[in-house]
């Protein structure tokens, strides 16, 4: 009697040559059969972006070893919908999205590409995970969020998941020392403050640079904010029904419509 491989499809925003998509790759190749398709460049703060009036690009390249890998034109979302259809031609067991190098909790699950990949495939009902570390340097150490990564991906593995299950985990730079473990949380009510810094460029013209702080306006326990600061990686899930049923009831009562 054979045992079926279970096909984990990885995925970023962060381009297929960044260094957090690698420690991914690393840190599961163990548990199945690794498929990597990834974005060719750059696709940060991209969200939930599709292509749809031009053509996606796919090509097969040789970045990780042993590990079948392709790079798209397209975004994290449409990575994702090419991988399923053309790639896989089937639903891989799970999708992971990242290691992404910056934070990604709170209000910033809405802007990610790392996210909405995962989303994405959420939608599909692919069990999926979006990883973050709060390290936004480009050669940051990834090797407590690989721990993370490799613990969750063997847990989704092992066992009968909840429809739709999507997870946006954030891992605090820490040393494995240091590393607290893991906390359930909910998102924070955090977000940022935005301004544009008026610029000239050389040829005198008018341009404008996105600048701001994050803030944190959530005081109450058990967020994700809270959890980061205090040394703990923050395991959020998120659902892909965006239906506030408590303002429905109130809409229902007051509006009478």
């Amino acid at each position: 009697m054979t045992t079926k491989v279970p096909v984990i499809l990885i995925t970023n925003d962060d381009g297929i040559t960044a260094p957090g998509i690698r420690a991914l790759v690393n840190a599961v190749r163990g548990l199945g059969r690794v498929v990597v398709v990834a974005p060719d460049s750059p696709q940060s703060g991209m969200g939930h972006a599709i292509t749809i009036g031009q053509p996606l690009r796919l090509d097969k390249v040789n970045m990780f070893d042993g590990i079948e890998s392709w790079q798209c034109s397209g975004t994290p979302a449409d990575c994702v919908k090419l991988a399923r259809d053309k790639i896989l031609h089937s639903k891989p067991d799970i999708c992971l999205s990242g290691i992404n190098h910056g934070a990604n909790h709170s209000i910033n699950v809405i802007y990610s590409g790392t996210m909405s990949a995962a989303m994405e495939a959420a939608i599909e009902g692919i069990p999926s995970i979006g990883f973050s570390s709060l390290d936004y340097r480009f050669d940051a150490d990834f090797t407590v969020a690989a721990q993370v990564a490799h613990g969750l991906a063997a847990r989704m593995l092992s066992q009968q998941l909840p429809e739709h299950i999507l997870l946006n985990v954030n891992i605090p730079v820490t040393t494995p020392e240091n590393f607290k473990g893991l906390k359930i949380c909910r998102q924070a009510y955090a977000k940022w403050e935005e301004q544009f810094d008026h610029r000239k460029d050389p040829r005198g013209k008018d341009y404008y640079w996105m600048v701001g702080k994050f803030v944190n306006m959530d005081k109450e326990s058990g967020t994700d904010v809270e959890a980061l600061k205090n040394g703990y990686a923050s395991v959020v899930p998120v659902t892909i029904d965006f239906t506030d049923r408590k303002m429905k009831e109130w809409l229902e009562t007051e509006w009478k419509l």
